[in-house]
């Protein structure tokens, strides 16, 4: 049970610390970022044309890196243990980037869907070794 509570807490928090960063930087760089973010929004949703910017997209990944760590540590936390918790975490946000590369499979590179989600189970790995046994 505490693995599970683990896991859930650590989704939770990769999410609202994700939406957060999202909302934090396009709040400093409406001009650049925020416009970014709305026109791939629109795009996705089938409204024109989007060109990404891979300076963001790097962003992205640097992001998702650290909120990653911070999440895997959060679920050893709360578990209580390092083996299975940050794995399972890792694998549910697998799911999850996954889920979103093919929603934005046209509008990004390779790379970028590659490099995201291959960093989403790692990542949560060493936030879980962080935090030590």
């Amino acid at each position: 049970m505490k693995v599970f509570l683990g896991v859930v807490a650590g989704f939770v928090a990769w999410l609202i610390v994700w939406i957060g960063s999202e909302m934090i930087l396009s709040a400093i760089w409406p001009d650049w970022y925020g416009v970014h973010q709305r026109a791939f929004t629109a795009a996705i949703k089938g409204g024109g044309p989007f060109t990404a910017d891979n300076t963001i997209l790097l962003i992205h990944i640097a992001c998702a890196s650290v909120v990653s760590v911070l999440a895997g540590f959060l679920a050893v936390l709360i578990a209580g243990e390092n083996r299975r918790a940050p794995l399972i975490l890792g694998l549910v946000l697998l799911v999850m980037g996954v889920l979103k590369a093919v929603m934005s499979w046209p509008f990004v590179p390779i790379w970028y869907h590659l490099a995201f989600t291959a960093l989403l189970v790692s990542m949560a790995i060493l936030g879980g070794r962080l935090k030590g046994k």
